[in-house]
């Protein structure tokens, strides 16, 4: 069975990520994030992480 792990990624300098959650995120095989991730912790994903984005856009009006 897997696991679900809720890293929050602090605000935004990967240089502040906690070592377990640089472990947690670059052994993950898939990540929901929203538009405040910094795209430099995206690039720490390992190869064939899925990514899937949860966030809106502020740009859309429901």
């Amino acid at each position: 069975m897997g696991k679900v792990y809720l890293v929050g990624t602090g605000p935004g300098d990967t240089g502040l990520l906690t070592l377990k959650a640089l472990k947690i995120i670059k052994r993950a095989d898939a990540v929901i994030y929203d538009h405040l991730i910094n795209p430099e912790v995206l690039n720490l994903l390992k190869p064939g992480c899925e990514r899937i984005y949860a966030g809106k856009n502020h740009m859309c009006r429901q």
